[in-house]
């Protein structure tokens, strides 16, 4: 398993225990809300029994002390009487909204539209609610469940981007690290290409293969020259996006086997520009074409195309390889991942990093299919003349 794959599952971990918090608390809310209920229903038969009580009382001298207190014990519930035709006698237990007789009366409509079953005593008939703190109580645990999934995706968001910098850290720590590895033994290579050709001069040979090595060398220093780059802002130029593509092409193609095609636009197809860094966006491109080259083995076409709309420059690299599954097309951007047997996958999470945050572009699998090829789309802001 390649060092860079991550098999932490930590995310399903947070969200399953929050999903579990959030459901333990709506039942345990209902539960109270429940009982708090059956409270209030038992209030409410025992008010029935103190209205009834009172209103058998024949000695005037006998002790209501009970039955009052537990009229008093109601005065939080909402409750109308109203006479056998429905008119409203008197009501409680609105809180501030008891002066309002519209208001009474909304709810008393609203007592019968849910079916309240009526308290009769006499000539009169008593409808009684919920209090406000059972309603309060029955919705307190939506809220609470909004809170606390709100408070679990702010911290996955939060953790997200931690881990996303702390990433980012290591490449850029990483990329200098090696340009600053690279660093002396290129220095130390160029010092001896100039030896041979002071000692051997005369040698037509020895120099061919000395300015091979130059070349190479001069490579060398232009790979640890883009990785020094990674984490420094790049200046950029702009440049013609087919001119850009044409010098690209030129580099791979000569070192592409024999059976493989290059289809690109001419260098002096059109004189659409890009701003870009010249070291940091071949990178990119070659990068494309070296993927393009290992998925189809030897032999196939690779193909380059532009479009220009009004603001911005779209680049196409086509393949006729093996092609990606569809699985995995969302994964070919991740640090770590790749279908090889060999190689760190890094290639195209860095093509994506000098995409998006060094060129202010965009980077997609925008056709790929199995057996028949990949089609890498780079989107970047156009120069206007």
């Amino acid at each position: 398993m390649n060092i860079f794959q991550t098999t932490s599952r930590w995310p399903l971990y947070l969200a399953v225990v929050g999903l579990v918090i959030v459901a333990a608390s709506v039942w345990y809310t209902n539960y109270l809300a429940g009982q708090l209920a059956s409270t209030e229903e038992n209030y409410v038969n025992l008010y029935k029994q103190a209205i009834e009580d009172l209103a058998e009382l024949d000695d005037l001298d006998e002790d209501v002390t009970l039955q009052t207190d537990i009229l008093q014990q109601m005065e939080t519930v909402p409750r109308i009487v109203t006479n056998l035709e429905g008119e409203l006698l008197f009501w409680g237990g609105f809180g501030d909204r008891d002066s309002d007789t519209a208001y009474v009366m909304r709810q008393y409509h609203e007592f019968i539209e849910e079916g309240r079953e009526p308290i009769k005593v006499d000539q009169q008939i008593m409808y009684v609610g919920e209090s406000r703190l059972l309603r309060q109580l029955r919705f307190f645990p939506y809220i609470q469940g909004f809170l606390i999934l709100s408070f679990i995706i702010i911290g996955f968001i939060g953790i997200n981007q931690a881990r996303k910098a702390e990433q980012n850290r290591v490449w850029v720590g990483m990329a200098k690290e090696t340009a600053h590895q690279l660093g002396t033994p290129i220095s130390a290579i160029m010092g001896w290409v100039e030896h041979l050709k002071l000692m051997y001069a005369e040698d037509e040979d020895l120099m061919e293969v000395s300015s091979e090595l130059e070349k190479d060398v001069d490579r060398l220093s232009m790979v640890a020259n883009r990785f020094s780059k990674i984490g420094a802002t790049p200046e950029l130029q702009s440049v013609n996006v087919y001119l850009e593509l044409a010098r690209c092409r030129e580099y791979m193609e000569k070192r592409a086997p024999r059976k493989v095609n290059f289809d690109f636009p001419a260098p002096d197809a059109g004189e659409d520009m890009i701003a870009i860094n010249p070291l940091l966006f071949d990178w990119v491109v070659e990068n494309l074409l070296r993927n393009a080259l290992d998925a189809m083995d030897g032999k196939g076409t690779i193909s380059g195309a532009v479009r220009v709309l009004e603001n911005k420059v779209m680049i196409d690299i086509s393949d006729t390889g093996k092609g990606i599954a569809p699985k995995d097309i969302r994964k070919v951007f991740n640090p770590g991942f790749t279908t090889k047997k060999r190689g760190w996958g890094l290639g195209l999470s860095l093509v994506k990093r000098i995409v998006q945050e060094y060129h202010k572009g965009k980077i997609a699998v925008s056709r790929s299919e199995v057996g028949k090829g990949t089609t890498f789309t780079i989107t970047l802001p156009r120069v206007m003349n």
